[in-house]
């Protein structure tokens, strides 16, 4: 039998992926450099969930958690991002991620689940979770910018409106979510969407994916090509279309948060990891940001970044 073993590039992680070749067959190993009982433990028990609700992600082979090592099944080399990139008509396989995002949403998550001896616990997205994401922005992005005295002062400002805005959310976060829902984590396995990189998952609001995937700085989906899908999700999702406008006010609302967090993250890879691979996203996240933050519900939060930076410098941000 004949091996070949290859590294794969990895995500925005502590962990590092190779493809292993035996013959016809291969899998992936996944080393968790870091934080072992999510990328190794959560990451396992949420693949099972999703494989036994028939949703295709890696299962695994072999265990070797003495050394924070796991061997899982391997769903394929494409994924969805490198598919639809060159496709001029996206809106059919859009919509079947729709479809996969409403499947998920079905299913109930417990707050605790038994795995491997050890009990794997799911927070809930709360107030203080969203505050924790979105910190990143003042945390990473902005202190490359502002100095340290004046940045304690805009961040109380804007947090304190933020605080207001999430607190206008009005869903209930009893969904299965994601939580890195983009076309970097579907992989095309055959005629199937495989889902990875599901470590993260919490229980929370339902259209947190759906800002994930239609607000995916990764694409650049047009304006209408977002209205369409939006609208489609409402369409296909009968259990909540009765509230549409609360069903936009909570997808700006967490595009705007996500984004926030991903300006933070993006910056934080490129001074703390060295990876600077990122960085070419922060303009379509800026241009997201500003998009969603025309809804009127964010007329309060808005003023108070006006007072306090300059959304026009911010974007013209150079990192060295």
């Amino acid at each position: 039998m004949s091996y070949k073993i290859e590294k794969i590039s990895g995500d925005a992680s502590f962990r590092e992926f190779y493809r292993v070749q035996k013959n016809t067959k291969s899998s992936i190993l996944v080393l968790a450099k870091k934080d072992k009982y999510k990328n190794i433990f959560t990451y396992c028990a949420i693949n099972e969930i999703l494989n036994k609700n028939k949703i295709l992600a890696p299962k695994v082979i072999n265990n070797f958690k003495q050394d924070n090592i796991i061997e899982i099944s391997d769903l394929g080399k494409k994924s969805f991002c490198e598919f639809i990139k060159n496709k001029k008509n996206k809106i059919p396989e859009y919509k079947k991620l729709i479809e996969l995002i409403l499947k998920i949403q079905k299913i109930k998550l417990n707050n605790s689940y038994k795995f491997n001896n050890k009990i794997i616990r799911f927070e809930k997205h709360s107030l203080k979770n969203l505050h924790k994401e979105s910190d990143l922005f003042f945390n990473w992005y902005l202190s490359y910018k502002i100095k340290k005295k004046k940045l304690a002062r805009i961040k109380t400002e804007i947090k304190k409106e933020l605080n207001e805005v999430y607190k206008k959310l009005y869903f209930k976060n009893i969904y299965f979510v994601h939580r890195d829902f983009h076309v970097s984590n579907i992989i095309l396995s055959g005629k199937k969407l495989g889902l990875i990189d599901s470590q993260d998952a919490i229980i929370g609001n339902p259209l947190y994916d759906l800002a994930s995937l239609i607000d995916d700085v990764r694409v650049n989906l047009s304006k209408k090509n977002q209205d369409i899908l939006f609208r489609y999700y409402i369409q296909k999702s009968k259990f909540l279309k009765k509230d549409q406008l609360n069903l936009k006010n909570d997808f700006d609302i967490l595009s705007v948060q996500r984004n926030l967090k991903i300006l933070g993250i993006f910056v934080r890879l490129l001074k703390r990891d060295g990876k600077s691979n990122y960085i070419k996203y922060l303009p379509r996240t800026w241009k997201l940001l500003e998009v969603r933050l025309k809804n009127s519900i964010f007329d309060r939060l808005k003023k108070v970044i006006n007072k306090n930076i300059s959304i026009k410098k911010m974007k013209k941000f150079r990192f060295k």
